[in-house]
């Protein structure tokens, strides 16, 4: 009788020890979950807390990667703010070229907020892509407004710190090979982008360039009369 007692109570303790372990490793669990829920939740909350857009898009045209108050690291904090207005369009280009900006470089302190309005003059898109940011700030790098034909675009981003030379042209086809590109400069930069129209000469070497001078013009003027004196006798203008 007293050996079937001990046997039943440790049984019982058996079993309670064993719901009790369940418990515990249940407990465990859910406290597990709760924190790692309230970490993602903190995070998207953190992140939801800067204005930062990755496209809006329309029929009017588009701004990419707009960034109002995230700092790139290494800003400690804006070292200012600025604005500018940017025209776009065939009535600034330069000779040998189609589409152009109204200004071919701009200059700006590390750590500015700045402002950009892009007007376009034409009515074919044009764009104004920045390359070269923080991949974590801005996806792929980039910074874009586009204008959907006549009108105008407004957006703000943040630049990053460091003396760098930003690459900016319009992403529409063909219209950098056609002129639309310039520079921004970050600090004293680093160096000025070839190709530049206005500041720098192209990447390539035009193998067919002709050196026109003296000696060029008068051998230009003696085949014409040349050519012009054959072409007579073979139609007998000439006796």
């Amino acid at each position: 009788m007293g050996c079937s007692l001990r046997k039943n109570s440790q049984q019982g303790a058996e079993v309670f020890r064993g719901g009790q372990s369940r418990r515990t490793v249940s407990t465990l669990i859910v406290c597990t979950l709760s924190v790692l829920l309230s970490i993602e939740v903190g995070s998207t909350q953190e992140h939801e807390s800067h204005h930062h857009h990755g496209m809006q898009l329309d029929n009017a045209g588009m701004v990419m990667n707009e960034n109002t108050d995230q700092l790139p690291r290494g800003c400690p904090r804006l070292s200012g703010e600025r604005e500018i207005t940017v025209r776009a369009g065939k009535e600034f280009a330069q000779p040998g070229t189609m589409f152009a900006y109204d200004q071919n470089e701009w200059n700006f302190a590390p750590c500015t907020k700045l402002t950009v309005t892009l007007i376009n003059t034409d009515t074919v898109r044009h764009q104004w892509m920045l390359h070269g940011l923080p991949r974590y700030i801005y996806p792929m790098g980039m910074f874009t407004l586009e204008v959907a034909g006549k009108g105008q675009r407004t957006s703000t981003f943040i630049l990053p710190p460091g003396d760098k030379t930003y690459l900016v042209h319009c992403d529409v086809s063909q219209h950098m090979e056609k002129g639309m590109k310039a520079q921004l400069k970050v600090g004293a930069g680093d160096g000025d982008l070839p190709s530049i129209p206005g500041i720098t000469g192209p990447r390539l070497r035009d193998p067919h360039v002709r050196v026109w001078n003296g000696w060029t013009h008068g051998a230009v003027v003696l085949f014409g009369i040349a050519g012009a004196l054959f072409a007579g006798r073979k139609l007998r203008l000439f006796a």
